[in-house]
Order: structure tokens, then sequence, then C-alpha cells
């Protein structure tokens, strides 16, 4: 179990997935710059986090900025919506909500869906956080598209919660190292808000130490 001062933000997921050196650039070095996509992307999830909106239609009551975390895996974040839907056979009771009740989370990105798993594995990190905290089992979560306009239904299973408890564990490793990456240069570089302080292109170069190194080689 973590203390709460140990814990990773959840959403760092999706930037370790994208980039081990961008994550470990903005949450280890503690760097960030922000370019139209980035700066698109948190208008989205500023609108999805007004915790102070709530709905409820029928059986299903929306929950917005819902914060959540767990010490087994020592992450933290909120969710952008969380639905409760009323199920007085399967659901969990939540006295707030006078009822029992199934739990979703629901994720929304600005783009289309993507071919990797970058997206599913931060729901399901969000997932294992409401499992801990609500003492429940949740099968499935939606990931919001902006650009479709659409939600695409995500499976919890076996297999996407092994991968994402590895992630966790890979990104603790990095942090408690404090180990920042090279990388290699690829076409996603470009479209990165830190290209120019990661400055992926002098990653081929020589280090000063490197340098002074074959410097005093050459002199002897």
């Amino acid at each position: 179990m973590y203390n709460e001062d140990d814990f990773l933000q959840l959403s760092g997921i999706q930037h370790f997935t994208f980039c081990r050196r961008q994550w470990a650039l903005i949450h280890i070095e503690k760097q960030w710059e922000e370019n139209f996509l980035t700066a698109d992307g948190r208008i989205i999830h500023e609108n999805a986090h007004n915790a102070e909106f709530r709905e409820k239609r029928g059986d299903v009551i929306t929950v917005r900025g819902m914060k959540i975390m767990s010490r087994e895996f020592g992450i933290s974040g909120e969710c952008d919506v969380v639905e409760f839907t009323r199920d007085e056979t399967n659901g969990i009771f939540i006295p707030n909500l006078n009822g029992k009740f199934r739990a979703v989370p629901v994720e929304y990105k600005r783009g289309k869906p993507k071919s990797d798993k970058c997206d599913r594995l931060q729901l399901c990190a969000q997932v294992l956080c409401i499992e801990e905290m609500l003492c429940c089992s949740i099968s499935e979560g939606y990931i919001f598209y902006g650009e479709p306009h659409r939600r695409e239904r995500v499976v919890i299973d076996e297999e996407l919660r092994c991968l994402t408890q590895k992630m966790i564990l890979e990104m603790r490793g990095y942090y408690e190292r404090g180990y920042t990456p090279k990388v290699k240069r690829t076409k996603s570089c470009n479209a990165c808000s830190l290209k120019n302080i990661c400055l992926p292109s002098l990653e081929k170069a020589q280090s000063a130490s490197e340098y002074l190194k074959s410097a005093l080689e050459d002199g002897t």
C-alpha cells in the first residue's frame, strides 16, 4: 500500500504509453509546454471535469470530475464522467444515491480512436481505482471520441488489467529511480508539445562526459 505523497498521476499512463521520455520529462523533471493539441484536449477535459455538474436521467446518474485513487497501485486522478446506473440485483449500495448502482467510467478524448491501447489503459486504471474505493467489480467502460463524436465500449478483461498493472509498475520503477530515458526520433515527435525541450534530434550527439573522456584519451 502506498501513501498519498507517493501517488503517481493516473493521467500519466497516456503519456507513458505514447513516449517514456515524454512521461519522464513531465512527471519526473516537471517540464511542460503546450501546443494546439494539448490546449484543445485540456479544454475538453475542463468541461468534462465540472464537479458541480450532476445529472439524473431515469435510472442513470451522471457524475463529473470524480476524484479517485488506489493505495494498492499508488495512483490518483479524476474521472471525466462516471455513470451510476440503478441495479438493485447486481449493483452496490451507495448511501448518497439512496440505492444500488453499477459504476461505469467514461473517458473523453479529443481525436479519433487509436490503434494502440493507450486510451484503454488509462480507462482501465480508472476502473482499478473505482473498484478499490467502492469495493465493486466493473466489467466495462467507455471512451468518448470528439472527432467522430461517439463513444466506444471497452471490455475490462483480464488481459487489459494485467497490461495496465504492468504499465503502472514500470512507471513506478522509472519514478523511483528518477530515470529519464533516451528515445529514437519518430513521426510522433512532430506532434509532441515537448519536442523543443526533448530535442530528440540531439539524442545521437555525444554527451559532454563522453566528449571529455574521448578528448583526454586522445591527448594521452
